[in-house]
């Protein structure tokens, strides 16, 4: 079996979310509506079975509209969601979601606070206490100049399970790794702390990225953290910026062509299905 452990839908003519990032010279390749039947010919055609929708809105209404759909798509194994982490209400609101069988996950945008500092401000320090507590695994969604943070939530949070999305976005198109790998690797000895292989095409050049671009990220990745603590996503549909979902996952399948059977299960499936608690 195949998980896509990192995929988003939005729907622009839901008027209650706000969509404005992506209007933008930048971002408006994407700007238009992504929904589960888009996603699942592409799915078919990698030959992969489930996959773990990741918010984009720092409002728990799309945490109820993305279990709506993972109601509807029994192929969407799990919902990681948004609660506000720095606020009063922070536990009410995660009860109020934790027990259902597809909620397995909390991800805060935290690379686009004005704060670089936000993810260890005290009432958010609290926050993610809470999620501790419960056992709610926490997507770490950082730039590589927050990652240095990891350090201080793996010894402040041992027991939380923790995950860096996109490898914390390496400077790919600029060939940087040494002002990312210090830190990288100073998160691969909290045996708690999990990586993405996720979210790369994105962070090389868009027009004329190859596979080899992203290999020194890729291999350090699993030389630190080990197949057991990485897992697939595809980060689709923002991959498409970059290239399409067969670009990302065909670019993996030979990243990862040379490890054992059980590394590459471990990667394409265990990983995630272990760190998500996923059912099926």
């Amino acid at each position: 079996m195949k998980i896509d452990a990192h995929q988003h839908f939005w729907d622009l003519t839901n008027k209650q979310f706000d969509y404005s990032w992506m209007d933008t010279d930048t971002n408006r390749a994407i700007h238009k509506t992504y929904l589960p039947e888009t996603l699942k010919p592409h799915l078919d055609a990698a030959g992969i079975e489930k996959c773990v929708f990741v918010q984009t809105q720092h409002d728990v209404a799309e945490n109820r509209w993305a279990l709506d759909l993972a109601e509807q798509y029994d192929w969407i194994a799990g919902v990681v969601g948004w609660i506000d982490l720095a606020s009063e209400h922070c536990e009410s609101q995660l009860l109020h979601f934790k027990d259902h069988p597809k909620f397995v996950g909390i991800r805060h945008i935290t690379h686009d606070e004005s704060d670089d500092d936000f993810i260890v401000r005290p009432n958010v320090l609290r926050g993610l206490g809470i999620l501790q507590d419960h056992q709610m695994p926490f997507d770490l969604l950082f730039f590589v100049r927050h990652l240095h943070h990891a350090k201080q939530l793996g010894e402040t949070f041992p027991n939380l399970p923790m995950v860096i999305d996109h490898l914390a976005k390496p400077e790919i198109t600029a060939g940087n790794i040494d002002n990312w790998k210090k830190d990288f690797v100073a998160a691969s000895k909290f045996p708690n702390i999990f990586c993405k292989l996720s979210g790369l095409i994105t962070e090389a050049n868009w027009q004329n990225w190859k596979t080899q671009d992203l290999r020194p990220y890729v291999e350090l990745a699993l030389q630190h953290f080990g197949a057991s603590r990485c897992m697939y996503g595809s980060d689709w549909p923002v991959c498409e910026l970059a290239g399409s979902y067969a670009d990302v996952h065909n670019a993996f399948i030979e990243l990862v062509d040379e490890l054992s059977d059980a590394e590459k299960n471990a990667i394409w499936c265990e990983t995630a299905k272990t760190f998500y608690g996923l059912r099926f």
